[in-house]
């Protein structure tokens, strides 16, 4: 029996991702005032066993926009807390069914 699904690896790879487009997002800020800044861009593609791989490229056109920044950090706060919730519930629902089958 396979207790396990990979809920837990799908979770975490969210994390990552969502830590991905906060740092991604700090850097451009840090960085939107230096002149000819290229600001870096997060890709995001699913994992055929489910999850998501990020890659990270620097854009052809100099300039970044704040507002869409202060934006990305969000939606990447929200997305990493989605996932946490989702990890959290997997092993809690782990932790009881490994103590009804002992």
């Amino acid at each position: 029996m396979n207790i396990s699904p990979p809920t837990s690896s799908i979770a975490y790879s969210g994390l990552q991702a969502a830590q991905t487009r906060l740092q991604v997002s700090a850097h451009n800020v840090a960085n939107s005032q230096t002149d000819g800044f290229r600001p870096l861009q997060v890709y995001q593609s699913t994992q055929s066993g489910g999850g998501v791989s990020t890659q990270v490229e620097r854009s052809s056109q100099p300039g970044t926009a704040l507002e869409a920044d202060v934006i990305a950090q969000l939606q990447a706060k929200n997305a990493f807390l989605a996932n946490l919730s989702v990890f959290k519930t997997h092993h809690a629902m782990l932790g009881t069914l490994l103590n009804a089958q002992a």
